[in-house]
């Protein structure tokens, strides 16, 4: 009989480093970045495939990397910058050129970068209050972490599907 696989993220105990309160953000950030690192392997032509009309695992990469930058810089209290909703607008657009392997690693520098954040988020300013987007809609600081990382999952189970459907 082979050996268990391992536990998802969020049973392989308490992260060192994170608030409790903000434990199941960064299990769920780690537990993305586990299920997207395999698709640099896809063959490149598949990249921008769309089954059913669906969105591409080249739109799924590029986009988890892009919301969780934008919504992480709302949730310092930001508004985005003129790159950001450059890179916002190029979510939308096919790259033939892009490779499936630097999309990946795009998305998984977002998802570092997003878990150093909530690592160094302080209990303190979970409740502030944040505005999101253009119409400044509101939010917390906990509300747009949680939601980076809920966000993310979706993306990966796309990914996930995606994946399976194309071959």
């Amino acid at each position: 009989m082979s050996p268990p696989a391992d536990p998802e993220v969020w049973l392989r105990g308490p992260l060192p480093d994170v608030i409790p309160e903000l434990q199941p953000v960064v299990h769920s950030l780690m537990q993305v970045r586990e299920e997207i690192a395999g698709a640099a392997t896809i063959p490149g032509n598949k990249l921008w495939t769309k089954p059913g009309g669906a969105a591409s695992i080249g739109f799924h990469l590029l986009h988890l990397a892009g919301s969780l930058d934008r919504l992480l810089t709302y949730a310092r209290g930001k508004t985005l910058n003129a790159a950001q909703r450059a890179a916002l607008e190029a979510e939308a657009r096919e790259d033939a050129a892009s490779r499936p392997e630097d999309l990946v690693r795009l998305a998984l520098e977002a998802i570092d970068a997003a878990i150093v954040q909530v690592r160094t988020t302080p209990l303190c300013t979970l409740d502030e209050a944040r505005e999101v987007g253009r119409g400044r809609l509101p939010s917390t600081v906990l509300g747009l972490l949680f939601h980076a990382a809920e966000h993310a999952q979706r993306h990966s189970a796309q990914i996930i599907t995606t994946r399976k459907v194309i071959g």
